[in-house]
């Protein structure tokens, strides 16, 4: 019979490394608490790797027990912390990262992180090491997975914003710009804006049309519509407050920008992203056990996936044209 972590072709591991990378994602402690613990149940020696490559690189590493993760669950950020590393990309870097990986005997890596970080783990795997990677960032921009860890909670974020800011936006009976995450895909915008009730929401994916949107916001007043509020993604063309000139300028309407920021990327996460982020660091531990490596997991459709990894990476996300139609429907 194969031993504990030796399948039938004689595979066997004995040591896993984990780490975050590139912009952190609420959800990723509960990601690293999943891949510790059943690293623990599996039998494994989990060890953390700080600061993402950087961390990797200069050796940042300790081994974590189950206890080293306890009340790490709700909160935000990563304890692991990250970095985006420019060593990394490196042909000095590179080398001394996976030398570092020999160093500490480390057989399997689990990355956390976005389109860089899992860029990175191709990389990796390129090179020979075992690596499984795990979609963490809030863009939801990762076209193999239905969603990513961390976008829940940014939405949730971003929505109670929209909520407040609609109360005074009322109040003064003003259009309310706000800017929101997304340089590229616009799915917290869309997200947040057709739940915020958003009269108007903007995204990197769609052409801007600066006419419609007066259009729209002066047939709004005309209707009875005291205030507005449009969300616009930080990818979008024109700059926000470029934006707030031109509809003044061309509608004579009140009109200010609130620019969330960073603030999308704090905070507990949520139900939802600490249930995804379980799910999927629990499922990377059990590959590497299985002798599955090279792969990015996520899911579609609810169920657990997990495509090669350059496959992964290439596939390109689905439009939001259906939910960005909705929202304007809805909007009327």
């Amino acid at each position: 019979m194969p031993g504990r972590h030796e399948n039938e072709r004689g595979f066997n591991m004995k040591r896993i490394g984990v780490l975050t990378s590139g912009g952190d994602a609420p959800g990723m402690n509960a990601c690293v608490r999943a891949v510790v613990r059943m690293g623990a149940y599996k039998g494994f020696e989990v060890f953390g790797i700080e600061r993402g490559y950087d961390g990797l690189i200069a050796g940042d590493i300790k081994q974590l027990g189950p206890r080293d993760v306890s009340g790490t669950i709700q909160r935000g950020g990563t304890f692991l912390r990250t970095a985006r590393s420019e060593a990394f990309q490196t042909k000095d870097g590179f080398r001394r990262a996976v030398d570092m990986l020999e160093n500490f005997k480390i057989e399997g890596l689990v990355v956390i992180g976005g389109n860089g970080s899992l860029t990175g783990a191709l990389g990796l795997k390129k090179a020979g090491v075992k690596v499984v990677g795990l979609p963490g960032t809030i863009d939801n921009d990762l076209a193999y997975t239905d969603y990513t860890i961390g976008f829940d909670t940014a939405v949730n974020t971003a929505l109670y914003a929209i909520s407040n800011v609609r109360d005074t936006s009322a109040a003064h009976e003003r259009v309310t710009i706000i800017e929101v995450m997304g340089r590229e895909c616009g799915d917290i915008a869309v997200y947040s804006g057709l739940t915020g009730g958003a009269e108007i929401i903007l995204v990197p994916e769609e052409p801007v049309d600066l006419g419609e949107i007066c259009r729209t916001l002066i047939e709004s007043r005309n209707k009875g519509k005291a205030s507005s509020i449009i969300v616009k993604a930080e990818g979008v063309d024109i700059d926000s407050n470029t934006l707030d000139d031109e509809i003044t300028k061309r509608t004579g309407l009140d009109v200010k920008v609130a620019i969330l920021g960073y603030i999308q990327r704090g905070g507990t996460p949520t139900a939802s992203d600490r249930m995804l982020a379980s799910i999927l660091g629990a499922k990377a531990v059990e590959l590497l056990d299985e002798g599955i490596s090279g792969v990015a997991v996520g899911t579609v459709g609810g169920d657990v996936v997990w495509p090669e990894l350059g496959k992964a990476l290439k596939m390109k996300k689905k439009t939001v044209a259906p939910l960005f139609d909705l929202a304007k429907i809805l909007a009327l």
